[in-house]
């Protein structure tokens, strides 16, 4: 499955009405089209309390838009973010939420009401540069089957740096541990050009993805179960289980600056990280390598369990005790849920999958660069 660029570029889902997810919801701008290179892409970015990061990088979305639209959703900020956007900048569309929606099921009611073809989903902690937009509409536009693509993510602090939520395509272990060419766990590649190449990935980056409207209606958005982390890669997981593919744009790049929502020290990110693990396995993973997968990732999330305890970090301790309970307590939903993704794909037949232990091989083994890890 695993397509060269040159392929793709040879290439010449399905298409249904999304849920209604207009409740709460109301637009302060007329979200009709406007002509430009990239005139049928809407850059839609989900705003919370992200008043100092659009007023930082939301001009340069605007100055390098390249003709496309730039809408703000509003996940019911409390602070001046609605102002700001009224008083300064007043090209953007704005959407209006009536609460705080959370990450996923924001973009989900944000999303219903934009009809471009495309979307792009950008944190307002990215900064993006001339020119970032165009490779990757281009490549959806060379190869139809290419439902989502991600661009090159640097570090914004230091952009020599990969940047920890995207880096260069994201990958999965066989017991869906993420992590990304140019990022294991928490160690950060020198970014020397070693991932500029274009190639299909497990899972590319919510922090600037682009999304074809069809496939993404096709599959009802994002997991609204998720609120926020791994929301993305189950995503990009079920759009492989549904004949897409998702690809990783090295010829793009943009600068996060990450964590701006949730520090990765947090015990509310701890806790959604393993419920949400966990439920992303449950999802998704094929018949037949579910149950042993899930019962490894159960002794391991234990073990993490008893590494925050031995640290003192009591607070994140109970964040993975709890984030056990709240998934078990759920299991009836994500059998729903592992019904509707309809999981088929093996480890061996999905891109993007390292079908060996990441813990053990950066812990055990001590890699601590992708290449180490023998994936082309």
């Amino acid at each position: 499955m695993k397509l060269k660029y040159e392929e793709a570029a040879a290439g010449h889902g399905k298409d249904q009405p999304d849920d209604d997810h207009s409740a709460g919801l109301t637009s302060t701008a007329s979200l009709s089209p406007r002509p430009g290179a990239c005139a049928d892409v809407a850059i839609v970015i989900l705003n919370w309390n992200g008043a100092g990061f659009l007023r930082r990088f939301l001009p340069g979305v605007l100055t390098h838009a390249d003709g496309a639209r730039v809408v703000v959703a509003d996940n019911a900020s409390t602070d001046d973010s609605v102002e700001l956007l009224a008083r300064d900048f007043p090209a953007v569309e704005l959407l209006l939420l009536d609460r705080n929606f959370g990450f996923c099921e924001g973009y989900n009611q944000a999303l219903a009401q934009v009809d471009s073809d495309f979307f792009v989903l950008l944190n307002s902690d990215v900064e993006v540069n001339l020119g970032w937009l165009r490779p990757l509409r281009r490549l959806l536009e060379v190869n139809p089957l290419i439902a989502a693509v991600q661009p090159k993510l640097l570090a914004h602090a230091d952009p020599t740096y990969f940047e920890y939520a995207g880096a260069g395509g994201g990958y999965l272990d066989r017991l869906a541990y993420p992590f990304c060419r140019g990022r294991l766990f928490d160690t950060l590649e020198k970014d020397r050009g070693q991932y500029d190449d274009p190639r299909p990935v497990a899972w590319a980056s919510g922090a600037c993805l682009l999304v074809r409207r069809s496939a993404w209606q096709a599959l009802g958005g994002l997991e609204p179960a998720f609120f926020a982390h791994m929301e993305e890669i189950d995503f990009c997981w079920r759009l492989w289980n549904a004949g897409h593919e998702v690809w990783y744009h090295g010829g793009s790049a943009v600068q996060h600056v990450g964590g701006g929502t949730l520090p990765k020290t947090n015990p509310r990110k701890t806790y959604l990280n393993f419920r949400n693990g966990l439920a992303l396995l449950y999802k998704n993973a094929a018949p037949g390598e579910l149950l042993p997968a899930l019962l490894q990732r159960l002794l391991l999330d234990g073990v993490a369990g008893l590494r925050f305890l031995a640290s003192g970090q009591l607070a994140n301790c109970w964040a993975v005790v709890r984030a056990h309970f709240s998934f078990y307590g759920q299991l009836g939903y994500w059998r729903k849920r592992r019904r509707l993704a309809q999981p088929h794909l093996r480890v061996a037949e999905r891109p993007g999958v390292y079908n060996g232990s990441l813990v053990w091989a950066y812990f055990g083994r001590s890699k601590r660069k992708f290449s180490e890890l023998g994936l082309k």
